[in-house]
């Protein structure tokens, strides 16, 4: 459905988005995550069209975003991370609007935005003022936009940023209502964000893809070890020996609790072994109380930062860097973005297409 090929994006020195492919396949919820500044907004611009690379190629239903713009945009329903909101329009007036410079059907533009009123629950909203909505009603209004012509993939960018618990929720619920029908990529830096909805994730660190398969097959590529944590009734020496007899433990950690004679230990056993009945039957054998095993694997958040902390090839220690004087900083600085957005301003592509499309 989609396909991202040696996709880059570099503004002077400095590259953003570093050479990434990957593949979308429909039926499924992507999350693509990253923390702030990895590179997540650039790269949802460029597959969306708006923001042209550097290098590299994107690919939608066979037809790339730039040269078979229009063919290919038809597919994509897009909520950048600030919804394009008209605030002094209604809902009703602002998709009926939206529907119109999509180029929908004039006949097929009501039962469009009913439809995806609908979908959203915002209807009871239509008549009110955009900017008299909730932030939680105006992210359900910009995801409707998304919605009209009924695109095959829907992209959202950090679409529960700023939203108070109960609108993240409904907001989740709402994604996950849309990927019943329709392929959906979700942007975020939230780690719990994504474990609820997605049926795959991608990770990028410093616009390198560092991670792309499963939320499953991503902890155990990254869990060099099984660990079991149990919690016996016995003595350190004792619960030594026992351990050391069993083959596949690579380490252990004997903690004791606030229980006299109860201790809990931490083993990390190879990949290959699976010793759980082994340690329960030898500590019951010598008349040792096993009063917890289980088995325990690492959380998202430990493999996030696994991910996201380790310093890439060639990157240097800013400490490493000459100083420069703070005048002369202040320059380079104000050059930099200048030049920044020069470039931003020269790659913009319109969501809607080129005017003289």
């Amino acid at each position: 459905m989609i396909e991202v090929k040696n996709l880059t994006k570099k503004y002077g020195g400095n590259t953003v988005v570093n050479h990434i492919s990957f593949t979308i396949e429909p039926g499924k919820i992507y999350g693509f995550l990253g923390p702030n500044g990895a590179g997540k907004s650039t790269t949802m611009n460029m597959i969306t069209g708006c923001l042209a690379p550097t290098d590299g190629q994107v690919l939608i239903n066979g037809k790339d975003v730039y040269e078979d713009a229009k063919a290919a945009k038809k597919a994509i329903g897009y909520l950048p991370e600030i919804p394009p909101l008209y605030p002094d329009m209604t809902p009703l007036e602002y998709l009926t609007f939206v529907a119109k410079a999509k180029g929908i059907k004039p006949s097929q533009v009501d039962e469009e935005v009913f439809n995806a009123m609908e979908e959203t629950n915002i209807t009871d909203m239509r008549n009110r003022l955009i900017k008299n909505l909730s932030k939680g009603y105006k992210q359900r209004v910009g995801i409707a936009m998304s919605m009209l012509g009924d695109p095959e993939i829907i992209i959202l960018d950090e679409p529960t940023v700023g939203l108070d618990p109960r609108q993240v929720i409904e907001i989740r619920d709402l994604i996950s209502r849309l990927g019943e029908t329709r392929t959906i990529i979700l942007s975020s830096h939230i780690l719990t964000e994504v474990s609820a909805v997605c049926d795959h994730v991608m990770i990028i660190n410093h616009g390198n893809l560092v991670a792309s398969d499963t939320l499953d097959n991503i902890r155990k590529d990254n869990t060099p070890e099984n660990r079991i944590e149990m919690t016996v009734r016995s003595n350190p020496d004792a619960i030594d020996s026992i351990l050391r007899s069993v083959e596949g433990i690579v380490s252990y950690n004997i903690e004791k609790t606030s229980d006299s004679n109860v201790y809990n230990v931490e083993i990390d056993v190879a990949k290959e072994y699976d010793v759980s009945e082994e340690l329960s039957r030898a500590f019951i054998s010598a008349n040792y109380g096993v009063l917890r095993l289980t088995k325990s694997e690492p959380s998202l958040e430990e493999i996030f930062l696994k991910l996201t902390e380790a310093e890439l090839p060639g990157e240097e220690d800013e400490e490493e860097q000459p100083e420069a004087n703070d005048e002369e900083a202040e320059d380079k600085q104000e050059d930099a973005e200048t030049d920044e957005k020069s470039d931003e301003d020269d790659d913009y592509v319109p969501l809607f297409g080129r005017k003289d499309e």
